[in-house]
């Protein structure tokens, strides 16, 4: 064990955590990127002005609600939870070398389960990310299964890099980011962001400073949407950067309890809640015609009604069960054998 109380292995493998240690910051960031997301998907799922562009052939009036949102949650949040999904890769990871004869079994079993996951919820979303993470997962697996946790950490910056220098993120970035994940979550980055120290609130500075010129480029492009922009990407990043950071220092301070209050459940099931919130509005676009709309406004009020009642019900969930529906069913694929259920007391 490490200065720092992280357990090392062999040079060729990363580093492991303690598999009974949890980061309740890593929670509370997961949620706050589900908060995000989902204004991302409601807008693709209920294809608000599908049809009035189809009548109208041209482009829908403009809405300054989607221009807040372009400038604010597309691409911003996606890399946050691409990033964590690396993260909770390697401590996964981690617990499988310590319980598991072989962990790379371990692994396997989990993204498939996820591929599986995302392919059902394709009958409702189409554009869901579950399967294309499930796939990423299994080609960036053999690295930060194999290789030491600096090559996974300086694949992730190369990768990353590279595919938002070329395509501005999106598909291209997955592997890269999921790698960065895995290197940061090897390193300890998530113990460091939950401490929030002189480091964390540098780079939210820099990230902020940054932010603003690129965001400026990104409205003076059109103020469409950035995930068909290279700049739009660049800020989006940028922006999720400043995001994180800004978070961690707001952990640190008295708004903490809020935080975890509202984030955490949120956290703790995010693929349940991914998957619910993406068959609401699926079953919403049947009884509302959501295609005849210009204004996403209607959309925007759904999804804020829905991530209160999802962070209440989490909650009231988490109070009696060890894990939400979906998570319990994916922890069961992992491991082959049946998850606890019922909280232990």
């Amino acid at each position: 064990m490490s200065e720092n109380g992280v357990m090392t292995t062999t040079a060729a493998r990363p580093t492991s955590l303690p598999t009974t240690e949890r980061f309740r910051f890593v929670d509370v960031l997961r949620g706050f990127a589900l908060l995000g997301i989902l204004f991302v998907n409601a807008v693709d799922i209920s294809h608000v002005g599908g049809s009035w562009i189809e009548a109208h052939r041209t482009a829908l009036p403009g809405d300054p609600l989607r221009d807040v949102l372009y400038a604010t949650t597309q691409t911003r949040f996606v890399p946050i939870f691409n990033t964590l999904f690396g993260v909770s890769l390697f401590f996964v990871l981690s617990g499988a070398r310590a319980r598991a004869p072989r962990p790379w079994l371990v692994m396997v079993r989990r993204l498939v389960g996820l591929v599986a996951i995302g392919a059902l919820l394709m009958l409702v979303y189409p554009g869901n990310v579950l399967t294309e993470y499930g796939v990423a997962g299994l080609v960036v697996l053999p690295v930060v299964l194999l290789t030491p946790r600096w090559v996974t950490l300086a694949s992730g910056l190369l990768l990353t890099a590279a595919a938002y220098a070329i395509t501005g993120g999106g598909l291209a970035a997955t592997p890269g980011l999921m790698l960065l994940g895995a290197g940061l979550a090897a390193y300890g980055v998530p113990r460091v962001l939950g401490a929030a120290g002189r480091g964390v609130a540098t780079v939210f500075v820099a990230a902020s400073i940054a932010s603003v010129p690129l965001l400026w480029a990104q409205l003076a492009e059109g103020g469409g949407d950035p995930r068909f922009s290279t700049i739009g990407g660049t800020a989006g990043i940028v922006m999720a950067v400043a995001y994180t950071t800004g978070l961690a220092l707001l952990w640190k301070t008295p708004a903490r309890r809020a935080l975890a209050a509202f984030f955490e459940p949120l956290g703790r099931m995010a693929l349940t809640n991914y998957v619910v919130a993406a068959v609401v509005f699926a079953l919403a676009g049947v009884v509302v015609d959501f295609r005849t709309m210009t204004s996403i406004l209607p959309v925007v009020l759904i999804g804020a009604v829905l991530i209160v009642l999802q962070s209440v019900c989490s909650r009231l969930w988490l109070g009696r069960f060890a894990y939400g529906p979906v998570e319990w069913l994916w922890r069961t694929a992992t491991w082959m054998r049946t998850a606890p259920w019922r909280v232990r007391r």
